[in-house]
């Protein structure tokens, strides 16, 4: 599941390092105690982005609640300031694995590029992009199957998803998963939509913009 959850009126979520440490320890603490596996994040200033998973259903939104509403108290009292920072719920987007993870993983730890923050993602220190590049082992993360099918070893690994990571963009990939994100849809093909539609109970791909277009009306070139 690729989540991601922004400061209300995209204020700030984090003004030092010492929130970022803060926040980190909070969300290993209440995913570890609700059986939740973090693959991948980046920590931006006002806001972030996740991509979890777990067996048993409930236990992401059990985790990321008790994370945001324990931030929420502890940045309040740090910064003497009352009310909500969070702009609602997080938003989250049911991913399939089998032909999607590693394209929300690379999504997730571009960010600070796309953002011009820094020129290459392992420029940026709060992000899952070290681990996955070889660079370091943060105890936050779980690899994901899709990373841990790139080798056979750490290093085979590593050098094969910097290929990937450094690889040309495809922009319509990326607005896809923006898109099926902002409207909480299921991203995968039609065989995974399907499927979670019928669990769900429910529509789960993404619509176009704009009020639906009544039968019969002519269509504006």
């Amino acid at each position: 599941m690729h989540v991601t959850q922004r400061g209300v009126n995209r204020c700030a979520i984090f003004l030092d390092d010492t929130d970022r440490h803060h926040y980190r320890r909070l969300l290993r603490d209440a995913c570890r105690k609700h059986g939740v596996a973090i693959h991948a994040f980046v920590l931006m200033d006002n806001h972030v982005h996740l991509f979890l998973s777990s067996a048993i259903a409930g236990c992401v939104s059990q985790a990321l609640r008790q994370a945001g509403q324990t931030y929420v108290q502890s940045f309040n009292q740090r910064y003497r300031r009352i009310g909500t920072l969070w702009q609602g719920r997080f938003k989250s987007s049911l991913v399939d694995s089998d032909t999607y993870a590693l394209r929300v993983i690379r999504y997730i730890e571009l960010n600070p590029v796309r953002a011009a923050m820094v020129e290459r993602p392992e420029d940026y220190r709060w992000s899952s992009v070290h681990t996955h590049l070889g660079l370091a082992q943060d105890p936050l993360l779980i690899p994901h199957p899709a990373y841990a099918g790139l080798g056979a070893n750490r290093i085979s690994r590593a050098a094969a998803y910097r290929d990937w990571l450094h690889a040309p963009l495809d922009p319509g990939g990326f607005s896809r998963i923006r898109a099926y994100m902002t409207q909480e849809k299921a991203l995968g093909d039609a065989r995974f939509q399907a499927t979670v539609e019928k669990i769900l109970n429910r529509s789960v791909v993404v619509m176009p913009r704009g009020r639906p277009r009544r039968k019969g009306s002519a269509e504006v070139a």
